[in-house]
């Protein structure tokens, strides 16, 4: 058989090639399939002489200019990846070096590479890293810059457009915080790649709710799990020492009574209806649905969110917040909840600086190396510092709110467990007694001690 296969906007496509294997299909007159099938498909295509054209990757001559040694679970890491055929996920806690991990994979590998981050912080973060790493030009490709190199940071967001140009340019991809692999759009630029070398990093890899219901499996897309380890497992070596501590508050008289009134009005209606029972986990997804056209359902939701809204700010919490905030003046400290009103009063009350999706690029990275020199001993931040982000030198996290995500609760703990001295990280959760705060609490996470 003769013939040709090249790369076209993430798909193989077969010229003058009349009958080829599972999975390609016959698509406006051609043989085409998805590249991420290219890796199997390379024996097919020696054994039958096809003229392979898709790899354009190139060669690389990279030396590590960051000597830091690499830690044996890091080494084992990276082993278990060669074994598996340099396919499949690390999951390492936060702070304990994915990003090293991956520059060490580049450097094994010797060939060009795509990073996909999900956030331009965390891209702006890779870039640095790897110009550190490696002290070459890296090229970045975003919405405000579009530049293709062999080595190449992207988003999720943008990574569909680089690969559907320049996929058959990178033998290695590299997913940062995979966990957001699954969703259907962002699953489909694994789909288009053509990379035979794929690796996944994560802290929290995706449960099997996560990967179901539509939604991309990421075993099949990169690989599955190779190498694991657990914040538990690294505290007091590579990580700090850490203790978690709740804080339980009361509600005032007149709080009580508003969130009682509207707990009855929230309450009522999926106890009525009995959306537990006929939606399972899913039931809250469902009363939302209702709200839309139903208007009991409507009120329903809108009682849940002045619960939110309650919850957050409640005397209590605020109270307990300057009780800490004085009990650890002398250490840095990392100040979540959940609503930007809240952020901002809280900034005000105590003269510190808030982070939200409102803080513009500049003003976050003032902040952010001001908190690190020392200049401010304290951060209040709504999401914005959940993933990825480093926060050097943070060692209090007080969590005033937030979901029941499990995910949520080892990216904040996260956070403050970067090693520095033998100096112990605390995490704070303050919690309202007596209200849905408990539940939410207990789902994240039991206490540690």
């Amino acid at each position: 058989m003769t013939g040709t296969i090249k790369f076209q906007g993430g798909t193989l496509v077969l010229y003058d090639v009349s009958d080829a294997p599972v999975p390609f299909q016959l698509i406006k007159g051609r043989l085409r399939c998805e590249a991420y099938h290219y890796p199997r498909l390379i024996g097919w295509l020696h054994e039958t002489g096809i003229r392979d054209q898709v790899p354009r990757w190139e060669t690389l001559k990279l030396k590590l200019h960051d000597d830091r040694p690499a830690h044996a679970y890091q080494i084992a890491a990276l082993d278990a990846w060669d074994a598996a055929d340099r396919r499949g996920s690390i999951v390492l806690p936060t702070g304990a070096g994915k990003t090293f991990v991956a520059i060490h994979a580049v450097q094994r590998v010797q060939r060009s590479a795509l990073v996909v981050a999900p956030t331009i912080d965390l891209l702006h973060q890779w870039y640095a890293r790897f110009v550190n790493a490696f002290g070459i030009d890296i090229g970045v490709y975003y919405g405000g810059e579009k530049n293709v190199l062999p080595i190449t940071v992207t988003t999720y967001h943008s990574a569909g457009d680089v690969i559907a140009a320049h996929g058959d340019a990178f033998k290695l991809i590299i997913f940062d915080e995979v966990h957001h692999l699954p969703a259907p759009s962002w699953g489909e630029t694994a789909l288009m790649s053509p990379s035979p070398f794929r690796l996944g990093l994560t802290a929290t890899y995706p449960n099997e709710e996560e990967q179901s219901g539509g939604r991309w499996r990421v075993e099949d897309l990169i690989g599955g799990i190779v190498y694991a380890l657990k914040i538990d497992d690294l505290a007091g070596d590579t990580l700090a020492e850490y203790r978690t501590q709740r804080v339980r508050v009361d509600l005032t008289p007149e709080e009580r009574a508003r969130y009682d009134a509207d707990y009855g009005i929230y309450a009522g209606y999926f106890r009525r209806h009995q959306l537990q029972k006929t939606h399972g986990r899913y039931w809250l997804n469902e009363l939302l649905r209702r709200g839309s056209f139903d208007e009991e359902a409507r009120a329903a939701v809108l009682a849940r969110g002045r619960i939110l809204t309650l919850l957050a700010g409640c005397e209590g919490k605020l109270a307990a917040l300057e009780s800490l905030l004085r009990e650890h003046s002398d250490d840095r400290c990392l100040i979540f909840t959940e609503h930007n009103a809240v952020v901002y009063a809280i900034a005000r009350q105590h003269l510190i600086p808030a982070l939200t999706h409102e803080t513009k690029a500049a003003e976050r990275k003032h902040i952010l190396e001001a908190f690190a020199a020392g200049e401010y001993h304290a951060v209040v931040t709504s999401k914005v510092l959940n993933e990825g982000v480093d926060v050097p030198e943070a060692k209090v996290a007080i969590v005033l709110g937030g979901t029941s995500s499990a995910r949520e609760y080892i990216q904040r703990l996260g956070r403050v467990l970067r090693k520095s001295g033998n100096r112990e990280a605390l995490l704070y959760e303050v919690i309202a007694r007596d209200t849905t705060d408990v539940s939410r609490a207990q789902r994240r996470r039991p206490v540690r001690s």
